[in-house]
């Protein structure tokens, strides 16, 4: 079998803006932004995450692509591993996510809570245990 590698696609109403609150609020590095096109949005924005990269594209009904929003809530969970996970949590609660499970000591030997972005996507932000 080839190599392969998956890389997530958000899709959200406004590529740029959910381009600045990952960057912001999870030190994503924007490594490409697709030039506007007609609607005067990027088709893609390319981000890495640490060792890993993920897409940003914005919701076009008939290609498919829709948000959370427009499905009624998240169908994917994105985890997070970080050194701190309520920093990252306070930092993303501070620019507009909010709180679905706070951020706990777990007994199955974690620090995590879950946070729902203010594109309707659902992170799951864990860490090791303080």
């Amino acid at each position: 079998m080839t190599a392969m590698q998956m890389l997530p696609r958000l899709i959200v109403p406004d590529p740029d803006r959910a381009s600045a609150f990952y960057q912001e609020t999870l030190g994503a590095k924007q490594t490409f932004r697709a030039p506007e096109g007609d609607d005067g949005r990027p088709s893609v924005v390319f981000h890495d995450l640490g060792e890993q990269s993920f897409r940003v594209s914005p919701a076009v009904s008939e290609w498919g692509w829709l948000s959370p929003d427009d499905i009624g809530g998240s169908a994917v969970l994105l985890e997070v591993v970080a050194d701190d996970p309520d920093a990252v949590g306070k930092r993303m609660v501070d620019q507009g996510a909010e709180v679905v499970v706070p951020i706990e000591n777990r007994p199955y030997g974690m620090r995590s809570g879950r946070i729902r972005d203010p594109f309707g996507h659902l992170w799951i932000l864990t860490g090791d245990l303080r």
